[in-house]
């Protein structure tokens, strides 16, 4: 089956507890990742530490969340584990694409997420209408920008350019 798009790589992983504080000790303190930005938003619940490894067009994201209000959703805590963000090369027609096959996608569509690039996410459970989902798994998209569609592009065509 032909894709009209390609999955390019990680481009984050998002880590939640009632503490980022305590979430930092390890991935900051101990691990040595760099806090890059911050994010808080009242309609998605949250307050995130936004951390880095690697470098350039292969740097990962690492969002160290807690809520904002315990009480609300979306309950960034409850899955410590909360999303895997994937780089996309034409998020639009991933989306399409991906929809027309029965993947469900969470409400929102495409929308601009916290470090500046367009997102949406894959559902975690599947429904009648959509039958294929994260199963359990909060998966985010990302468009990713040209400079890291032409780095991947180069790494798995050595020689060409993009």
């Amino acid at each position: 089956m032909k894709r009209p798009f390609q999955v390019l790589g990680v481009q984050q992983i998002a880590i939640g507890a009632t503490d980022k504080n305590r979430l930092k000790s390890l991935w900051v303190d101990m691990l040595g990742l760099a806090v890059t930005g911050t994010f808080r938003s009242e309609r998605e619940n949250v307050d995130e530490d936004i951390c880095s490894m690697g470098a350039g067009p292969f740097k990962v994201e690492v969002d160290l969340m807690q809520p904002i209000d315990i009480d609300k959703k979306p309950a960034v805590h409850a899955t410590p584990l909360n999303h895997v963000g994937l780089w996309i090369d034409d998020l639009p027609t991933a989306v399409e694409w991906l929809t027309q096959k029965g993947v469900r996608f969470a409400p929102g569509g495409i929308r601009k997420g916290a470090a500046g690039f367009d997102i949406c996410f894959l559902h975690p459970k599947a429904s009648d209408e959509f039958p294929i989902a994260g199963e359990g798994v909060l998966i985010e998209l990302v468009q990713a920008p040209p400079e890291v569609v032409k780095a991947f592009s180069q790494l798995a065509h050595p020689g060409h350019s993009a």
